[in-house]
């Protein structure tokens, strides 16, 4: 269970991926047409106000389509073959689905408690999907449709037919299948999901009503389950999901960006969810001052080195907000610590929206940067007490992180014996180093090719590979024999930055050069 929930998160981040970089371009258009910070070049009229009101409105169409990204996006992760071909199926199958509500909604609106005549949008509980007015099941009803494709496809799409009947083979049957299986689904979800936008509401209700605690568990949590790779299952359900709002955080930031800007209301009153949305502040803050704990932890003469080390992956964590690579330094050599940088994750967003802080704030710095210079004339003061409340934090960390570090010897680069290299260690890193065996000197790959047939091969072979996607910065595999899997150290030789094994489940982290990796591997494999 736990390799499929993995493999799920895994695969949640082929449409996530899309969106950071047209969050940028969204704020950056919607800062750039406020003419109280750029001035009458940005009236209403003018050149400059049509291309950016372009850029604005481009951008937006992704966030207004969130849940058929995730339809088309889950099966190019778990179908098991014939990936493209899944997505083109769960996409005709969703249009199936959200077509089949409008026509019981249509005809029988009222028998189901369904003011089917309401605009959508706003409070109806009704939106708009491809062009068909229809429920608005969000990101739960794109999953669980998506979920229902990706079964009929892995289990039909290969099924031989009569030859007779063979044009109706592969997609084609697939789709036909879920043609007739759309239908009671939409009969079960006319009846069944009004209610639960009652619960949702109702939820919303209880999280604003948990206020500072809500929050500070929300980022406890989101912390404390990376090494799992289940915290995906904690923060999207409330970035682009229903679980705060129902069209999702991000989407309803970006469609009241322009208001909140314009407002000099506390952002905490107009976008009270916003604190479900700060985790990041742990990214920017906290990895700065674990980053120089450890080079203060550092002997005198290893430092140059060290800083040579941790400042890029500290640098990556700060303005991207991938932070595994600097967290993995210390995850398996000192699990407490990472314990200790979870609680202080979840009191440092706690205390910010405590202080009234709330916003768009789940990523780096880069998007920082732009949610800032979006509202910065009317908030200001707001984000000074952000930045105040992040960098005492970031003392904080330096602090206590330095100090647990030398304290308790903890081997982080830098600490080393004379007669090693520093280096970002894992698990099985710090074990052999006990043992006193000697590392492989790592080689880096002069290619995508090369280093994906490198990995392919140190992880038993393409024969090997039961199942392989990725996420951000890791690729995600169920292997046959993990007997055939190489030491962490062959893997590392081959530029993986470190591996995460659980029985047939293999995590093997790359970086943000993980998608190249594995599209490569999945052409060797066929």
């Amino acid at each position: 269970m736990m390799q499929k929930l993995q493999r799920f998160g895994g695969a949640m981040f082929i449409p996530v991926l899309i969106l950071p970089a047209m969050g940028l371009l969204l704020g950056l258009g919607n800062t750039l047409i406020n003419p109280d910070i750029v001035g009458d070049i940005a009236r209403e009229g003018t050149l400059w106000y049509i291309f950016w009101n372009l850029i604005v409105d481009g951008s937006y169409v992704v966030f207004e389509n969130i849940p058929l990204l995730f339809v088309i996006g889950l099966p190019i992760g778990l179908a098991k073959v014939a990936k493209s071909r899944a997505a083109l199926e769960a996409f005709v199958i969703y249009m199936f689905f959200n077509m089949f509500i409008n026509s019981l909604l249509t005809n029988a609106g009222t028998k189901f408690g369904v003011d089917f005549s309401q605009e959508v949008g706003g409070v109806s509980g009704l939106a708009d999907i491809g062009g068909v007015k229809t429920l608005d099941t969000s990101m739960i009803g794109a999953l669980i449709i998506a979920g229902i494709v990706i079964w009929l496809h892995n289990r039909y799409y290969d099924k031989k037919l009569p030859e007779v009947l063979a044009i109706f083979q592969g997609s084609a049957l697939v789709t036909i299948i879920g043609f007739f299986v759309m239908i009671p689904v939409a009969l079960i979800t006319v009846i069944v999901w009004p209610v639960i936008q009652d619960w949702i509401v109702s939820l919303q209700g209880f999280l604003s009503a948990s206020g500072t605690l809500g929050v500070g568990l929300f980022s406890f949590l989101e912390r404390i389950l990376i090494p799992t790779g289940l915290h995906h299952f904690v923060w999207q359900p409330f970035v682009f999901g229903p679980a705060a709002v129902s069209e999702g955080l991000l989407t309803n930031w970006f469609a009241n960006l322009g208001d909140i800007a314009a407002s000099s209301e506390p952002i905490k009153s107009l976008f009270p969810g916003g604190g479900f949305m700060m985790f990041g502040n742990t990214k920017v803050f906290g990895s700065l001052g674990i980053a120089i704990a450890i080079i203060l932890a550092s002997k005198p003469e290893k430092r140059k080195k060290t800083i040579g080390l941790i400042v890029p992956v500290a640098l990556t964590a700060v303005l991207t907000g991938i932070t595994e690579p600097l967290e993995f330094t210390f995850l398996f050599i000192a699990p407490f610590l990472f314990v200790i940088h979870a609680v202080l994750a979840g009191l440092m967003v706690a205390t910010m929206y405590a202080l009234g802080v709330s916003g768009n704030f789940y990523n780096g710095l880069i998007d920082f940067s732009v949610t800032w210079a979006s509202t910065w004339p009317n908030h200001w003061q707001m984000w000074l007490i952000q930045i105040g409340v992040g960098l005492a934090f970031t003392a904080i960390y330096v602090i206590l992180f330095r100090y647990l570090i030398v304290k308790f010897n903890i081997l982080t680069p830098g600490r080393e014996k004379d007669d090693e290299e520093g280096k970002l260690y894992t698990k099985e890193d710090y074990k052999e180093k006990k043992n006193g065996e000697k590392e492989p000197k790592k080689a880096g790959s002069s290619s995508f090719d090369e280093q994906a047939a490198n990995l392919l091969a140190d992880l038993g072979g393409s024969e090997n590979i039961e199942e392989l996607t990725n996420c951000a910065t890791r690729l995600r595999l169920t292997v046959k024999d993990p007997e055939k899997v190489k030491s962490d150290q062959a893997l590392r030789s081959h530029g993986a930055h470190g591996v995460v094994r659980n029985k047939k489940a293999i995590q093997v982290i790359v970086g943000l050069s993980v998608g190249n990796v594995k599209d490569k591997m999945d052409e060797i494999r066929k």
